[in-house]
Formats: structure tokens, sequence, C-alpha cells
């Protein structure tokens, strides 16, 4: 009898994170996704349906990411690891430098560090051959941000994830487990292109783009599909650009 694969979703109660768990989830995969909301993990496991295993932790504190780790390894090897939990911080109101650095630190923590503690909580626990570690960065990445007091902080946060990612690759590639990096460009229904953006913003990005759209995170969770598969085992150590054109291969 085939035993039963489980992938983990970090910031898998909304966007993104949330269309990759039910993807996953409907190829037959057990889901844990793992949150700071109980609420928000809840509702969407509902949702979601089949094996979905809600599992709340802060991931920028690193007790809970063990707890959250132990928690996760009752449900056996981990087949799928999808580092998805991220957030563009609120530009600081005042220009101090005290407020600029705990806005960058916060944006390192949330959109790296919750990353290398999740990974690193669970890395013993990857199947061997056969594991696939995945990132979700940003087309920000690639481009950069608008300057030092505004996305700047994200940008860089989510490009530190490609030089971490690439050590990954090299360090689990032996083992039979690869390492990838999706970096999304503009992706409508998500918490961070949200309801605050004017409609010209909206329009400046999709007409940045080749295809005349903008994403849906199910473009995202399907990038996440092929990554996780079989047929991928011979792709590792990329940067895979999921924005409609806006930011060519490079």
């Amino acid at each position: 009898m085939e035993q039963r694969r489980t992938a983990v979703v970090s910031g898998g109660g909304t966007g993104i994170g949330r269309a990759v768990a039910a993807e996953l989830a409907g190829r037959g995969y057990r889901v844990a996704i793992v949150g700071r909301r109980a609420e928000v993990l809840a509702k969407a496991a509902a949702e979601i349906g089949g094996d979905v295993v809600p599992v709340t932790a802060d991931l920028t504190v690193a007790a809970e990411v063990a707890a959250a780790g132990e928690a996760i390894a009752a449900l056996g090897p981990v087949d799928v690891l999808v580092n998805n939990a991220g957030a563009v911080i609120t530009p600081p109101a005042d220009a101090s430098l005290e407020a600029l650095a705990e806005a960058w630190r916060r944006d390192l923590d949330t959109n790296l560090l919750s990353a290398v503690l999740l990974t690193g909580a669970l890395a013993d626990r990857l199947r061997r051959p056969g594991g696939r570690v995945i990132l979700i960065s940003s087309a920000a990445a690639q481009r950069g941000g608008a300057g030092p007091h505004s996305a700047g902080s994200y940008a860089a946060a989510k490009a530190a994830l490609h030089g971490w990612g690439f050590g990954l690759a090299r360090q689990f590639g032996p083992e039979g487990i690869t390492v990838n990096i999706l970096a999304p460009g503009y992706v409508e229904s998500t918490e961070i292109f949200g309801s605050g953006w004017t409609p010209e913003f909206h329009a400046d990005k999709i007409a940045a783009t080749l295809v005349g759209r903008a994403g849906t995170p199910e473009d995202v969770a399907a990038a996440v599909a092929y990554l996780a598969s079989p047929e991928a085992g011979y792709v590792t150590g990329q940067v895979i650009g999921v924005n409609g054109g806006a930011v060519l291969g490079r």
C-alpha cells in the first residue's frame, strides 16, 4: 500500500498559501498549513476539505517553530515543504534610524527568518530521496524595491531567499531533495495586493505584463504542484518567475 504523502505550507490560511494547500490536498496530500492566526487556519482547513491539518505558530519565534515541527513530525516524513509565509511591512511613518531599523528587521524576520526556522525544524524529516523544498519569493527580489523607506526591505528579504535557497540546493541535492524558488509577480486576491491599492495601481501592474492579465493564486499553486511532482526531480537550484512576463528570465 502506497504511503500517504505529506506537504507543509506556511502562510497556508490565505492567498497563495491557501491555493497551494488546496492544490496539494486535491492531489491526495495530507497538508499541514502553518500560520499565526488559528481562526484563519481553521476556516481554510474546513473550506478546503480533505486531510488538512492547521498548525498555529509564529514562524519568527524559534520556540513556536520547534513546537510546530514536533506537531508536524507526528504526520510522518515531509514530502513537500512550501515556505510561503511573508508580508510587506508598512514603512515607518517617521524617518528616524530606529524606526527604519525596526521595519527592516520585521521584514527580514517575516520573509526570510520564517523560512529559515521552519526549514531548520523540518530538515531531518524531509523525505530522502524525493523531498521537495519550495521557497515563495517575489518579482520584487529581481527588479528591486522602490527605496529604503518603502518596499526596499521586502525586496531585499525576498532576494536573500535566493542566495539561501541556492545553498540549500547544494546541501540537499546529494540526498535526493530538490530546492527551488518561485518568484510571483502581480497576483490578485492576496493580502499583499489588497483593497488599499488604487485602480490605477492595478491597471499599471497588468499593463506591465506581456499576457495582459493579473496572476491568480492558482497560477502559483500550479507551478508549486509541478515542482512538487516526481517529474521535477531534475529541477533544482532554480528561480522560476510566475509573473506574466513582467520580469524576463535572466
